[in-house]
């Protein structure tokens, strides 16, 4: 079974469609990434899968007792607001200390828990953000556009440490993305989105379909030089609107199937501000 599976999913805003007919399905340990032009449903289709959309087509299953780690798009924080980095981490529930600081120093960011909110830089914040998901012991990591505000090397640093997570817990990532230069390294599976599944598949595939080349354009098949998905088999039978489910991804923690990357050392996070708080 599916961590989380949707089928003829469709959703309305004011009588007009914004997701029509999408079939979707995610297994424990896979990183899937949605990408997709402005308006083109990304981050409905998140909200959707988790309850936070209403749909009027089509239904949506999570596997019993799921546990979802969710990092909106957007999270805005008065910046008068005398919240410490522990105590945003105890909404709503109250966390230990030491939780809170494990799950600061597993995102890299240690030491923070007294640092006001509004006094964090923007890649500080987001491995906040990503450190509250973890918090509840996910199995599925769902980020919406988490690298908002990171400069390159922060971009970068944020896709390894989500690598770096799914090999040690095991848990899925899902993740809504316009990194296109990054994404073909860190995703097993790619979903062109478009208001409806234009294509989907293992990057490289997806890279090549006549779908994504419409949307994105020619130039950005050269993600693929500098960042290749590697695998020993073939992934042709990956393009088209479903995913199949007779023939699983294969994953980067898997030694036999690595992930080859062009840098060897992390970059540290961005200090640019965040754009919550």
């Amino acid at each position: 079974m599916h961590l989380i599976s949707a089928t003829g999913l469709s959703v309305h805003h004011g009588g007009v469609d914004v997701l029509a007919d999408i079939d979707f399905g995610i297994d424990r340990g896979e990183i899937v990434t949605i990408v997709g032009p402005n308006g083109s449903g990304k981050s409905t289709l998140v909200r959707a899968l988790i309850g936070l959309e209403r749909t009027v087509r089509g239904d949506v299953t999570h596997q019993p007792g799921l546990r979802i780690g969710y990092v909106p798009q957007r999270l805005h924080i008065d910046a008068t607001l005398p919240l410490t980095v522990a105590r945003f981490l105890c909404l709503p529930r109250w966390v230990g200390r030491a939780e809170i600081s494990a799950a600061l120093a597993r995102t890299g960011v240690e030491g923070l828990e007294r640092r006001a909110i509004s006094a964090l830089s923007g890649g500080q914040f987001q491995r906040v953000l990503l450190a509250r998901a973890l918090l509840s012991r996910p199995d599925i990591l769902i980020l919406d556009e988490p690298t908002q505000g990171l400069d390159q090397p922060g971009i970068a640093a944020f896709y390894r440490l989500l690598a770096d997570l799914r090999r040690e817990t095991g848990c899925a990532v899902l993740l809504v993305s316009h990194d296109l230069h990054v994404v073909m390294a860190a995703s097993d599976r790619v979903i062109c989105l478009n208001g409806h599944i234009c294509c989907q598949g293992a990057p490289r595939v997806v890279s090549a379909a006549p779908e994504y080349r419409a949307l994105f354009g020619l130039g950005t098949g050269g993600a693929l030089a500098l960042y290749q998905h590697v695998h020993d088999h073939d992934h042709e039978h990956d393009v088209g609107h479903g995913h199949d489910p007779e023939h699983p991804h294969s994953h980067p923690h898997d030694p036999e199937h690595p992930h080859s990357h062009p840098h060897d050392h992390p970059h540290p996070p961005s200090d640019e501000p965040p754009h919550a708080g």
